[in-house]
């Protein structure tokens, strides 16, 4: 199990991010954030969340933020580019980095469906659009499984913001695609954070009810 004092988000001003910062804060955990700017400060801070500016393309800001004594670190960080390098895969290299640096216990990556095994996933005009986003986030996950720390990735399909419909889905299966909320895709990285059936695994998230086509795939069980 992982010890619940002290968890980093990367990620927490928007989308998936913003989404399983409420997820954490529910759960009462101790809660650090990474921001690049004051905008969305306030609200977080309103949320018992301990925020701390800084971009996660400089690895100074990174080290200075993931301090020992945090036990996971989760990042959602991706994007647009910046001075010619996406987030997608510097931004996450250093939160990696650090977070190795720091002994943290464990990594949950959110990253996408069409990156890496999963591309079979996807339709070829799909990848063709997203094929320089996608390079980059396999990127990231390769230095992940190789930084020797405990990681989980979480690959979501296509992402909706309508608030949770209690259908994520968990698979190890690379052929799944479809959609999901991205309050679910929150609800499933919050089950994995101390969930040791998924330590070191790459898994796919989907809402059972907007898959696209039906396969048939076992469901990943994180309890």
């Amino acid at each position: 199990m992982i010890n619940p004092s002290y968890i980093f988000l990367a990620g927490a001003s928007r989308g998936v991010g913003r989404e399983i910062a409420h997820c954490l804060t529910q759960q009462k955990l101790k809660v650090k954030a990474l921001l690049r700017s004051e905008a969305t400060r306030t609200d977080l801070e309103a949320m018992g969340i301990e925020v701390v500016l800084g971009d996660a393309l400089r690895i100074s800001d990174v080290e200075s933020a993931i301090t020992q004594g945090i036990t996971a670190v989760i990042s959602t960080i991706g994007g647009l580019p910046k001075d010619g390098d996406r987030a997608d895969y510097l931004g996450n290299k250093n939160l990696i980095d650090a977070a190795v640096k720091a002994g943290v216990q464990k990594f949950i990556l959110v990253s996408s469906i069409g990156s890496g095994d999963s591309a079979q996933a996807l339709p070829p005009q799909a990848l063709a659009t997203l094929g320089s986003v996608l390079a980059e986030k396999e990127k990231a996950e390769q230095h992940l499984i190789n930084s020797g720390l405990t990681y989980t990735i979480i690959r979501p399909g296509g992402l909706k913001s309508e608030p949770a419909t209690g259908d994520g889905v968990l698979t190890e299966d690379p052929r799944v695609a479809g959609t999901i909320h991205r309050a679910d895709v929150a609800q499933l990285v919050c089950r994995c954070l101390n969930s040791e059936k998924a330590n070191n695994k790459i898994l796919s998230a989907v809402d059972r009810q907007m898959m696209y086509g039906q396969p048939d795939f076992v469901e990943f069980d994180v309890s």
